[in-house]
């Protein structure tokens, strides 16, 4: 019997115990909403009333992390290249003395303050520098956002905490080059390195944050990213443009998956390549090609032996070749079209041998897929349709996925900033 009492007797005071903290916690946070209520207008209390005045900083009526966080990344606003005061040291003492006072008008003051200065950064944080990139979609070319629409982007991952001690606004590649901003602020990085490190955070300012839905391909590192609901959702090996036919910095929205698709052949590829095959007695059939009477798609076919390919190597004439899809297509199985003047795509490969090299710059400028068929599942939220012979069936994307082209060269070795070979040269150039 006593034994039993001993062993019931501390359940209920430390379920108590909690129970009471969590109600404490309650009051004080309904005390800060009420004083948030009182205090804040305009857009910044549009935000704060379609959350019911629930504070974002303060957690269970206390100033939590996230406003460390904060003002940790402005006192290092300069490795973001902004030379703006953001008044970090007034902030620091302002939310030290809502933690002393543990007073909800005092919290509350503190509150609105992180909050302007949280948006204000953001906003420079965010503001496009020309870099070189293409826009082939107009509507992806960033903007400085508004104030009201980076407090309220905020509010929507499930913990506001780590969305801003990981600085979840910015793509998680600026993240990354902005860590090693610091380290060379810390070590004996060359000037030229350090102009070079800052290009690469300029282009990587462009990039969206993980919570939009979009691919990333860098055709420095031949790799390729794709993220959604804050997270990366995928990543793999592509090859890319090599020196001479590079990958552009550019920007697009894929809307279309082609399975089955055929390979047009560049102009300069049917001068080079195809031409002196056909003049040395190939026929375009052993070379699975087809001619096209022009670019369009009304386009006939034309009978090989009618082309003068005496012509067509010496580029006196150009003609619209194409290879037949089928298992050893240049495209492979399917390719993910997003409009632009460039011809860039992304496609899958039938030549695996080029996904296993160590520098994947190989390509004429389109993106081939270690994963096409991963990436389509993500894409069309379907696997590929089986094999059939059937050519360029159009799928469409019920929601179309930005791509962003970038080239990023830093990196790190040995805790030590490093950069790989600048293929395209664009370091040196600025671009």
């Amino acid at each position: 019997m006593c034994i039993a009492l001993l062993l019931a007797v501390p359940a209920a005071p430390v379920h108590a115990q909690g129970t009471t903290r969590a109600a404490s916690g309650d009051t004080a946070e309904r005390a800060v909403a009420a004083a948030l209520r009182d205090r804040v207008g305009g857009w910044m209390g549009r935000v704060y009333a379609a959350r019911g005045y629930r504070p974002l900083w303060a957690e269970d009526g206390r100033l939590g992390p996230a406003a460390d966080a904060l003002i940790a990344a402005l006192d290092d606003s300069a490795l973001d290249g902004l030379s703006s005061h953001y008044g970090a040291d007034a902030l620091r003492d302002e939310v030290a003395a809502a933690r002393r006072a543990g007073d909800p008008a005092i919290t509350a003051k503190a509150e609105i303050a992180l909050s302007k200065a949280f948006t204000r950064y953001v906003r420079d944080q965010r503001r496009p520098r020309d870099v070189g990139m293409i826009w082939a979609d107009r509507s992806l070319k960033p903007k400085r956002p508004k104030p009201e629409a980076v407090l309220r982007a905020a509010t929507f991952p499930r913990s506001f905490a780590r969305y801003v001690t990981g600085m979840e606004w910015m793509s998680p590649h600026y993240v990354r080059l902005r860590a090693l901003m610091a380290r060379a602020r810390r070590g004996d990085l060359a000037p030229d390195q350090q102009r070079r490190l800052r290009r690469n955070l300029e282009r990587a300012r462009l990039l969206p944050g993980p919570w939009t839905r979009h691919i990333v391909v860098d055709a420095s590192s031949g790799r390729l990213w794709y993220y959604e609901a804050g997270e990366q959702a995928g990543t793999m090996k592509v090859v890319v443009g090599a020196r001479e036919t590079q990958t552009p910095l550019l920007a697009g929205v894929v809307q279309w998956a082609i399975v089955n698709p055929y390979w047009n052949v560049p102009t300069y590829l049917a001068r080079k390549s195809v031409a002196p095959k056909v003049l040395a007695g190939r026929s375009l059939a052993s070379l699975r090609m087809e001619a096209l009477s022009d670019w369009s798609a009304q386009a006939r076919p034309l009978p090989a032996k009618s082309i003068d390919w005496h012509a067509v190597a010496s580029g006196a004439q150009e003609i619209r070749l194409r290879e037949l899809p089928g298992r050893g297509n240049s495209m492979g199985r399917v390719k993910f079209l997003f409009p632009n003047e460039e011809g860039i795509y992304l496609h899958d490969t039938p030549d695996r041998a080029l996904l296993a090299k160590e520098d994947r710059h190989l390509s004429n400028g389109c993106i081939r897929l270690e994963n096409a068929p991963a990436l389509a599942r993500w894409l069309t939220g379907k696997p590929l349709p089986s094999a059939t012979r059937t050519p360029e069936q159009a799928v469409a994307l019920q929601v179309p996925v930005p791509v962003y082209l970038t080239y990023l060269t830093a990196t790190e070795s040995k805790a030590r900033v490093a950069f790989r070979d600048d293929i395209y040269g664009r370091d040196a150039a600025g671009g």
